[in-house]
């Protein structure tokens, strides 16, 4: 069957950029009869443009304040009838059926609605049934019918058509109805994900669950060269305006596999703090973290904390870079594979095209830490949790020991319990003045992890503070920490051998704090 052309076009839209032009070229150029219902008929007519009424094809108005208006098999009729079955166009015939060659259809803005903030009635009246209708029956006859669901696409078919004596290829159908039934299940998942929302007990994790999500980059590959990888965002990501799956890009090359996963462990990390801070994540890991009077000063004490791991790291800051900083990451001659911040200013942007491999990723704010679910793969499933935060209330923390910490070591474990978060299960890690000093994670004991940690840190373990991301479930992690100097440690507790472990912070003169949360990072 040879490419039809595109004589009738029924549009309804509630998008309406670029449709009047849309519909003037198809009217002008092709001598195509344009279909419209409601405000997109009267938009067309406004501007000039010859515009047939839906009442006018079905011969029966719209009704119930335009609940039912393309329901029709006028409607229907001519979308789903196979032009190469006589039978059809038979029937089509006898009916007075006219057929229609393409559908122009957006839906309602369903969940904009619902991100408004509008009641549950206004998010009924939302739910388009005649627009994924028409787009369903279109999609199914793509052998006939094209069907167009989104403005950037009028160009291209336009052009199409002019190279093709007014019709579409068989090639650009296929792949239309393929973003049809795509737009149409992301459109009823966010439904039921919403409507699942408003019943009384509905629960966190439902029984079923639909995640959305739309290819951002095909990767060069994953982890290693040998596997393929891209990397996709979640369409209903309810944090998506200061995350890093929709950052913006200033320069660099694309980002890999790896500096995703970088990215975000950093970005997550530095999202703790109140105060200007800098996180300096390598393969994962926190290997500087600092919260300083300003972003400059927390970045060049976060990177005294190991300058050998963070050559070759990422980089996130909790407030805009500005030329300053960048002065002290070139004066420390660092090599940087990303940053990612909220905002950088004119003058950083300016220097760092010197180093144009660098990627400089923008956010333009900060979510709060925590608050959303995350997802992580399994082989044959997801495993879905509440995304981790420190936000226990520091007046529920209590000190088993005899010796009460100080408000500066107070001060001092906070900051290294929001720290010790970010780092591999089991964590240690040493502070000292509101910044990282050692760090020993991934161990499959803790007292390793403790080892590494003050190895790390050196001298500079004499007089800081650590915190422990679990309990510690012999005394032996928390003495290899006081024989260094720690001299205060935050850990959640509720080991069988608390009591073991408090009578040594004891015999040592060492300030113990229990939170009563776990912070693990498996």
């Amino acid at each position: 069957m040879s490419d039809p052309q595109v004589k009738r076009v029924l549009m309804s839209v509630t998008d309406k950029t670029g449709i009047v032009d849309f519909a003037r070229a198809l009217v002008d150029e092709f001598g195509a009869e344009v279909i419209s219902t409601g405000g997109t008929a009267r938009a067309i007519a406004e501007a000039g443009v010859p515009v047939t009424p839906i009442d006018d094809v079905t011969q029966f108005p719209e009704m119930m304040d335009g609940r039912v208006k393309t329901l029709h098999p006028k409607v229907h009729g001519g979308l789903l009838a196979k032009r190469d079955n006589p039978d059809h166009m038979a029937q089509a015939a006898e009916h007075g059926i006219e057929m229609i060659d393409m559908v122009v259809v957006n839906l309602y803005a369903f969940e904009k609605t619902v991100e408004s903030g509008a009641d549950f009635g206004t998010c009924i009246e939302n739910i388009d049934i005649g627009g994924p209708s028409m787009l369903r029956s279109a999609a199914k006859n793509f052998e006939s019918v094209a069907v167009v669901t989104e403005p950037a696409s009028y160009d291209a078919i336009l052009d199409e058509m002019r190279a093709n004596g007014g019709a579409t290829t068989r090639d650009t159908r296929a792949k239309l109805a393929l973003k049809v039934f795509q737009t149409t299940a992301a459109y009823d998942g966010a439904i039921a994900a919403w409507m699942g929302t408003q019943l009384d007990g509905a629960a966190q994790f439902p029984d079923e669950l639909s995640v959305r999500l739309t290819k951002r980059q095909d990767l060069r590959y994953g982890e290693n060269p040998h596997q393929s990888a891209a990397f996709y965002a979640r369409d209903d990501y309810q944090g998506a305006e200061h995350s890093l799956a929709h950052a913006t890009q200033h320069q660099g090359k694309e980002l890999s596999y790896n500096n995703y996963l970088d990215l975000d462990a950093a970005w997550s990390a530095v999202r703790e703090y109140e105060g200007p801070a800098c996180v300096i994540v390598k393969h994962l890991t926190p290997c500087g973290v600092c919260e300083d009077a300003d972003v400059t000063t927390a970045y060049k004490r976060a990177h005294e904390c190991d300058p050998v791991s963070a050559y070759g790291g990422v980089m996130a800051f909790n407030r805009p870079v500005t030329s300053d900083t960048v002065v002290a990451i070139f004066d420390n001659k660092q090599f940087v594979e990303a940053i990612i911040a909220p905002e950088f200013s004119g003058d950083a942007l300016e220097m760092y095209k010197a180093k144009k491999n660098a990627r400089l990723l923008s956010t333009g704010g900060v979510n709060p830490a925590g608050g959303e679910v995350e997802f992580r793969s399994v082989e044959g499933g997801l495993l879905c949790q509440d995304s981790d935060a420190v936000a226990e209330d520091v007046a529920s923390f209590t000190c088993p020991t005899a010796r009460k910490p100080t408000d500066e070591e107070m001060a001092e474990l906070v900051f290294a319990w929001k720290a010790c978060k970010s780092v591999k299960s089991n964590a240690i890690l040493i502070a000292k003045d509101h910044a990282s000093v050692g760090a020993g994670g991934g161990q499959p004991n803790r007292v390793n992890s403790a080892r590494i940690a003050v190895e790390q840190a050196g001298e500079k373990a004499r007089g800081a503070v650590a915190a422990s991301d679990a309990f510690f479930p012999f005394r032996d992690g928390f003495d290899v920490l006081a024989q260094a100097g720690v001299t205060a440690i935050i850990q959640p507790g509720g080991s069988i051998r608390d009591d073991e472990v408090v009578a040594a912070a004891d015999e040592q003169g060492v300030a113990m704090v229990f939170t009563g949360h776990r912070h693990f990072r498996h």
